[in-house]
C-alpha cells in the first residue's frame, strides 16, 4: 500500500472539517419535562432546619444511621449524625453561616439552611452514562430509579452527576448505588415523597413540577415583611400556614439550570453559597451525547483511526526496507 504523508493529512483535515461542523447536524435534542412530572419545592426561607424530612427518609426508605461523626463518649449505635449525603443518608438539611450568623436568609452575617438530595433531572447525565441502564427515568413521572440487578458498580453516574447526588456502598461485598428515588414504593400506593409529608412548616412540598414552578413564580412576587399561606406537605394542599415573608433570590433553582430538574428550589442566599452548583442551561448529557455522536458518525472516528494506523505501518516498513 503507498499513502502519502499529504494524503493521509488530507483525510486528517477532512474528518476535522466534518466533526468542525458536524454538531448543529448531528446535535441531540434537549429532553422535555415528562407530561406528569413530579417532583419537589423546597424553599430554604422557611426552613426551620429541624431535620423532620431527614428523619423521614431514613425511616421510609430502611436506612441505617449514619455516623459520620461520633464522639468517643457516644457508644449506642441509634445516634444519626451524618454531615453529607452518603449510602446511608438520601436526604439531608445542612447549613450555610457568615460572619456571625445573627439574620436568617442573609448572605453576610446570617445564615440559612438547604435541603440535598437527587434533583431528578430532566436530562440526567447519570442515566446517560450508566451502560447498563441502571439508572433510568419514568416516561412518564419523571423519577430517576435504579435498578440494582443491573447495576455493575462502575460507578460512571457519580462521575456523571454534577450535582454529586448518586452514592456508593463501599463497605458492603455486594455494593448499590444509593439515591433518593422520590420514595417511588410511596407514590405507587397513593401516597407522597416521606420528607414532604412531614415536613411541618411546608419547606418542602411534593405537587406536579408545573404546579410547583407556578407556586414558586408566586412566591418571588411576595413582598417581604407581609404574610403568606403556605401549603404544606403537598402544592395543592387545603391545608396552609400563615407565615412571614422573607425577601427571595430572584431566581427558581432548578428551572432551567442542567436542562432542568424537578426537585426546584428557592432561597434568600444566593445559591452557590448554599452548595449548588452554577450549571449552564445545556445539559451534559446533551452536551457529551452530541459529540459522539458527532464524532461516530458515519464512523468518522474510526476511519481517522485507522487511517493513522495504516501511514504508521506503511512508514515504519518504508525506513526499515531503506535501512537494507
Amino acid at each position: 500500500m503507498d499513502i502519502k504523508r499529504r494524503d493521509f493529512l488530507k483525510v486528517v483535515a477532512g474528518g476535522g472539517l466534518l466533526l468542525a461542523t458536524g454538531e448543529p447536524a448531528f446535535a441531540r435534542a434537549p429532553k422535555t419535562l415528562p407530561p406528569n412530572a413530579l417532583g419537589i419545592l423546597y424553599d430554604a426561607t422557611i426552613c426551620i432546619g429541624c431535620k423532620a424530612c431527614q428523619s423521614a427518609c431514613k425511616q421510609y426508605n430502611n436506612m441505617p444511621p449514619d455516623h459520620t461523626y461520633r464522639p468517643p463518649e457516644l457508644t449506642d449505635q441509634i445516634w444519626d449524625n451524618p454531615v453529607d449525603l452518603s449510602a446511608k443518608t438520601l436526604n439531608i438539611i445542612k447549613a450555610y453561616k457568615s460572619g456571625t450568623g445573627a439574620t436568617k436568609n442573609r448572605e453576610v452575617d446570617g445564615f440559612s439552611f438547604i435541603k440535598r438530595h437527587c434533583m431528578h433531572c430532566i436530562d440526567p447525565a447519570c442515566v446517560s452514562a450508566c451502560p447498563v441502564s441502571a439508572l433510568q427515568k419514568n416516561p412518564d413521572n419523571g423519577i430517576v430509579s435504579y435498578n440494582k440487578n443491573a447495576c455493575i458498580g462502575c460507578r460512571y453516574c457519580q462521575i456523571a452527576c454534577p450535582f454529586n447526588i448518586p452514592k456508593f456502598e463501599f463497605d458492603k461485598p455486594f455494593p448499590q448505588i444509593r439515591k433518593c428515588q422520590l420514595c417511588s414504593h410511596r407514590i405507587e400506593k397513593g401516597e407522597i415523597s416521606a420528607c414532604c409529608e412531614f415536613c411541618p412548616t411546608g419547606a418542602s412540598i411534593f405537587g406536579k413540577v408545573t404546579d410547583l414552578i407556578e407556586e414558586a413564580k408566586r412566591r418571588l412576587q411576595l413582598k417581604p415583611c407581609t404574610y403568606y399561606k403556605y401549603p404544606v406537605s403537598t402544592v395543592t394542599s387545603s391545608y396552609k400556614l400563615l407565615q412571614p415573608v422573607d425577601k427571595y433570590q430572584e431566581h427558581i433553582y432548578g428551572e432551567k439550570e442542567g436542562g432542568g430538574t424537578q426537585y426546584i428550589l428557592l432561597a434568600g442566599v444566593p445559591f452557590d453559597k448554599l452548595g449548588l452548583p452554577v450549571l449552564p442551561e445545556l445539559s451534559d448529557a446533551n452536551r457529551s451525547e452530541t459529540i459522539q455522536h458527532t464524532i461516530y458518525y458515519g464512523l468518522i472516528a474510526p476511519v481517522m483511526f485507522l487511517a493513522g494506523l495504516l501511514y504508521a505501518v506503511h512508514r515504519n516498513a518504508k525506513n526499515e526496507d531503506d535501512n537494507n
